[in-house]
């Protein structure tokens, strides 16, 4: 390599960080990212395994765990709950991995794109040794696909070792042990339950935030949370940093703020992740071993060098880098040393650390965390960011070109340090070019520099600045008045800050006071307040709910009306009086005690719009009526949603009748499905219909639902909820008979003669007596012996614990649940 120099950089990512919780007393630990690539030996990479996972309760990250011996012990991962990313387990030799305590595999990231749980040849290619339990034994959930994959043996023996599951399992098993057997928290679960569950009732259904099962109903019973866990609790998101002030007219913090670290809520951000790399140079023949921590706030980024390919190996479809060409250009911390004793002679600084804020010291070479020795190309140091350094001392020595080391105040960066000092801190800067010779030389700090040193060359070496700073360059001046790329302000320690963009430009004077919306000379587009805005807040959280505003003529935000609210998706209902008599310019009390109710089980109405004809505001259903429902799917349907619908339905007639709304026109046209299994009803307190269909029936000049109505609705138009009750029954009965109409072969004048015979409508062949019977005391002629709202609703609430009892229905299996 004569003529060439290289920098080439073997680089293991070990993501290496572990820290307490404070909010949930969980520990976190960071993952790997490594695959099937191998670098180091078994040995090393067991010792860094453990020191990353002993403890650990939650790994955001992945999980890889590949080329381990035998005799290995895994005892140190009995801790792990979570995981975030994937598991590998890979090329290993163990019989059994002890991750016991595993809940669930979240897959944010998946191995080889797809898989969140992967297990590949785990056995001694000439030897008896190899996985026979994966130990998952409380593992209940993964949130994407799980693949495992076992390599059979040659001979095909693999049959004679296998064990069956214990009799006490009466299902899938990890294991032969009767402590094996595998957790079910979903293919067990009653109907009603949307996910998870603890038992079999209906009544033991997890809650909706959580992921993997729970011990009981509430969102802290989880045993993980499907997004997030705040101090405890499964939510869906963690709240919100910021909540609009009317009276400010800024969004400001909210106290109660959390922040997001991965699924985690936490009132304050983690100061540091931490990475651990390790990076071999190769220099002309020489080997140096630089190990360092690296922490950064966000990430770590790395850049390429010199133009040198990334070899790359396909191993059993799994990508293998053998090395790479890499080197770190954005390093913030170092929590150990930098210690620099040899250096590429194309290579006159050390810029390539230009962002390197602060050196730790945690641990130190002979007292001294920055060392720079025998660099005979280092004309400057060029660390133009470094403004710290908490541990250990400085060891400047034997670099004979090295200019502006003299003019940097070294005591000034350890002072700096807000930790207490545990060593004293020495500073050897010696045998380096001489400070006369560095002036002859015109290797002096910047013009624009102060008295405090530079790190080398030019306005952006300056330890601090004479005037002001531009991003890292000291300048003459900030663009307060004048210039072509926006204006600015000076910062509390001479920066030159932005004007907010929301500020318009003035030509001849101060655009802005400070960096702040509420700083503006003259708003660029409108004001909010004290504030220039883009546009006037629309749903914005405030105090007491949503804050609208419009703009005003002089560009001020301005309140909306206090009724003004989101868009959503209504149905609007007309009612005309045929008469021509009746008009409705003026809001009843009939009205707004319609507008007032307020229940699950009830479509509310959202508003109402008077005149000639009265318009009526309710939100629109999607999933349209419970007729149409019944009809469409009607072999699709089971005991427990038929029943569950019943129980809904009178619990919201229930309502009406507390509130003293009678209904007049139920039937299973007017209950809408607000979800698969949950029904609301509609229509209620309107006593004319108007449009006909063949249900409805002008009967003594009235537009009338004769075959749902009570005999004496019919006969003396006396409407009540007992005449509801009436209805409810006739409404329960076409639930049963899959929408089919009442007295379908009657004509609607011929039903109140048929009614005061005693004939009623036939049992439906799904019931059995004792729902039939429920139907037929609601038919009875005289009114005060009907059961009410409420006996109907404890009634169908005792069916449905035990649907299979009461209505008998063979539903046919288009699909099986996944576990």
């Amino acid at each position: 390599m004569t003529g060439l120099r290289q920098v080439l950089a073997l680089c293991v990512t070990l993501p290496w960080l572990q820290f307490t919780c404070a909010q949930t007393q969980e520990v976190i630990c960071s993952g790997t990212q490594n695959a099937l690539s191998v670098t180091g030996s078994s040995q090393t990479q067991y010792k860094l395994m453990k020191d990353m996972y002993s403890g650990c309760e939650i790994v955001m990250g992945n999980l890889e765990i590949t080329t381990m011996e035998h005799w290995r012990d895994f005892t140190f991962l009995q801790s792990i709950r979570e995981v975030t990313g994937y598991i590998l387990i890979a090329i290993n030799q163990f019989s059994r991995l002890p991750l016991d305590q595993l809940r669930i595999i979240r897959g944010t990231t998946l191995y080889e794109e797809r898989f969140a749980l992967s297990v590949l040849f785990n056995y001694q290619k000439d030897g008896q040794h190899g996985l026979e339990e994966l130990g998952l034994t409380h593992l209940t959930g993964t949130r994407m696909h799980a693949h495992t994959h076992i390599q059979k043996p040659v001979n095909g023996d693999e049959d004679k070792s296998l064990k069956p599951c214990d009799e006490a399992c009466a299902g899938p098993c990890w294991g032969s042990r009767n402590d094996t057997c595998q957790i079910l928290t979903k293919t067990v679960c009653a109907p009603q339950c949307n996910g998870r569950c603890f038992g079999r009732s209906p009544s033991e259904c997890c809650h909706m935030e959580c992921a993997g099962g729970c011990t009981g109903p509430l969102d802290t019973d989880c045993f993980a949370c499907r997004n997030f866990n705040n101090s405890g609790s499964c939510m869906p998101q963690c709240p919100q940093t910021l909540i609009y002030n009317k009276h400010t007219f800024k969004l400001e913090p909210n106290p109660s703020a959390k922040y997001q670290y991965g699924s985690i809520c936490v009132a304050q951000c983690p100061s540091e992740s931490s990475h651990s790399m390790l990076y071999l140079l190769h220099l002309t023949g020489q080997l140096l071993a630089l190990t360092m921590t690296i922490m950064t706030t966000f990430s770590l980024s790395i850049s390429s060098m010199v133009q040198s390919p990334c070899c790359k190996r396909q191993f059993s479809g799994s990508s293998v880098f053998v090395w790479c060409s890499v080197f770190v250009t954005h390093l913030l911390r170092l929590s150990d040393i930098l210690s620099i004793q040899s250096w590429p002679e194309t290579l006159t600084d050390l810029s390539v650390f230009s962002n390197l804020t602060t050196i730790q010291g945690r641990t130190l070479f002979r007292g001294y965390s920055l060392l720079v020795m025998r660099v005979p190309s280092l004309t400057s140091l060029g660390l133009r960011s470094l403004r710290r350094i908490n541990d250990g001392g400085v060891y400047i020595t034997g670099n004979r070109k090295l200019c502006y080391h003299h003019t940097v105040n070294w005591t000034r960066l350890f002072s700096s340090s807000s930790r207490p000092q545990r060593r004293q801190k020495n500073i050897d800067v010696k045998e380096n070019r001489l400070q006369s010779q560095c002036v002859e030389e015109g290797h002096m700090c910047d013009p624009l520099c102060s008295s405090e040193g530079c790190w080398g060359p030019g306005p952006d070496q300056c330890m601090s600045c004479k005037n002001y700073n531009r991003g890292g360059t000291c300048v003459h001046q900030c663009r307060f008045l004048t210039g072509s790329v926006g204006r600015e302000f000076a910062g509390p320690k001479g920066e030159c800050m932005p004007c907010h963009s929301e500020c318009e430009v003035q030509e001849g004077r101060l655009t802005c006071t400070g960096p702040g919306a509420n700083t503006c000379v003259v708003c660029a587009s409108l004001r909010d307040g004290p504030h220039c805005v883009s546009s006037c807040p629309e749903g914005v959280m405030g105090e007491k709910g949503l804050i609208f505003k419009y703009p005003n003529q002089q560009r001020r935000c301005e309140p909306c009306h206090l009724n003004y609210s989101v868009k959503i998706p209504v149905a609007i209902k007309t009612i005309h009086d045929r008469t021509g008599r009746q008009t409705f310019h003026e809001i009843t009390d009939h009205m707004l005690a319609m507008g007032s109710l307020d229940h699950q089980y009830v479509v509310r109405l959202l508003g109402v719009c008077p005149g000639a004809s009265l318009q009526l505001v309710t939100q629109l259903s999607t999933q349209g009526s419970l007729l149409e429902h019944i009809r469409h799917y009607r072999d699709s349907l089971d005991p427990q949603r038929l029943l569950n619908w019943c129980v809904q339905i009178a619990k919201g007639m229930y309502y009406l009748e507390e509130h003293r709304m009678v209904h007049r026109n139920l039937a299973a046209r007017n209950i809408l499905l607000k979800s698969d299994y949950m029904v609301q009803i509609s229509d209620y307190g309107i006593a004319d219909l108007l449009y006909p269909d063949d249900k409805k029936y002008f009967y003594n000049e009235v537009k009338t639902p004769i075959k749902w109505m009570a005999l004496e609705s019919i006969l003396f138009r006396r409407y009540t909820h007992q005449s509801d009750v009436w209805s409810y029954g006739v409404t329960v009965w076409e639930m049963m008979s899959y929408g089919a109409e009442p007295y379908s072969t009657m004509r609607p004048q011929e039903v109140p003669d048929l009614l005061e015979k005693g004939e009623r409508l036939s049992q439906p062949h799904i019931c059995t007596i004792d729902v039939y019977m429920v139907m037929v005391k609601c038919w009875m002629i005289d009114e005060n012996v009907r059961p009410t709202f409420k006996e109907l609703a404890n009634e169908f609430t005792r069916m449905a614990r035990d649907p299979p009892r009461y209505l008998v229905i063979k539903v046919r299996q288009n699909a099986t649940l996944g576990r």
